[in-house]
């Protein structure tokens, strides 16, 4: 593991890891006492474990550390050792938090409750585990390896692969049972997209305007951003272009509107989510 972590400071991979034990700790506590004793299931290999647990009362722990090992070896191959070793962490110690968790009562018998705060749990718990370089679930490093043989992308596969996990679910649990657990997976796939992206959303805005250099000074001014000038050809006219383009938070898209109207009205302007933002100014922007 030293290769893989030379350049990474001590204080910073003993943190990465205390983040992927709290992961663990919370997906957990979820299934083992929201989930499981309401009959509710995730998708993924997390949900073909309870079910067969559910089956055949083989220990969760030991079905999901089995299921995945070929998957994240499959990881290793190709994502990397440091990958493989941060996941198998993880779900070892999700296994052991899990099995120690039988003999606690479920927080609560209410169906609805169930699914929505074991969802939020389930999905803060991987989505810690994602973000600290580690995995719970093999089911999107197995699409990441067949998207490149098949003609469906990894979130195609995912949702195709779920499809299946919960018709089973409706045979096993009955049909009710997994409507719920199909709420459970979106309210999970929701947290783990805001945990792994952070809460600070940003949006990317282009803005062709033929006042440019004044649009670029007054952004610059007064939202203290940093913008980046591109150069284009208009299509109908088929005259040069400056664009620019500019990243800010999600509270800070009306006054750029206000301010990109305010000095050119006729300003073609388009504003786009981003996952992430990195690098020059713009952290030290918001703090």
């Amino acid at each position: 593991m030293g290769k893989q972590h030379k350049h990474e400071s001590k204080s910073h991979l003993m943190m990465r890891y205390i983040l992927m034990m709290v992961g663990a700790t919370l997906a957990a506590a979820a299934i083992e006492l929201f989930l499981v004793p309401n009959s509710i299931i995730d998708g993924g290999i997390i949900g073909i474990s309870l079910l067969i647990n559910y089956l055949t009362d083989i220990s969760f722990g030991i079905l999901v550390l089995i299921i995945n090992i070929p998957f994240l070896y499959a990881g290793y191959k190709n994502i990397g050792k440091n990958f493989f070793i941060s996941s198998i962490f993880s779900i070892i110690l999700l296994a052991v938090i899990e099995s120690n968790l039988h003999h606690f009562a479920a927080f609560t018998k209410e169906p609805l409750l169930a699914t929505v705060f074991g969802g939020l749990l389930l999905g803060a718990g991987v989505g810690l585990v994602i973000r600290n370089g580690g995995a719970l679930d093999g089911t999107e490093i197995l699409g990441i390896l067949l998207s490149k043989r098949i003609p469906f992308s990894v979130g195609e596969f995912v949702m195709i692969f779920n499809v299946f996990v919960f018709g089973w679910a409706g045979f096993v649990l009955g049909w009710e049972q997994a409507m719920y657990s199909i709420l459970t997976y979106y309210i999970a796939a929701k947290t783990i997209d805001a945990v792994i992206q952070g809460l600070d959303e940003t949006k990317a805005a282009i803005i062709v305007s033929d006042e440019y250099d004044e649009l670029a000074d007054a952004i610059t001014q007064r939202l203290g951003r940093g913008v980046t000038k591109l150069y284009g050809k208009g299509g109908y006219h088929d005259m040069d272009k400056e664009v620019i383009y500019v990243v800010v938070t999600r509270l800070e898209v009306a006054k750029l509107k206000s301010i990109v109207s305010e000095i050119d009205g006729k300003a073609f302007t388009t504003i786009m989510d981003t996952q992430e933002s990195h690098g020059g100014r713009f952290k030290s922007a918001i703090h």
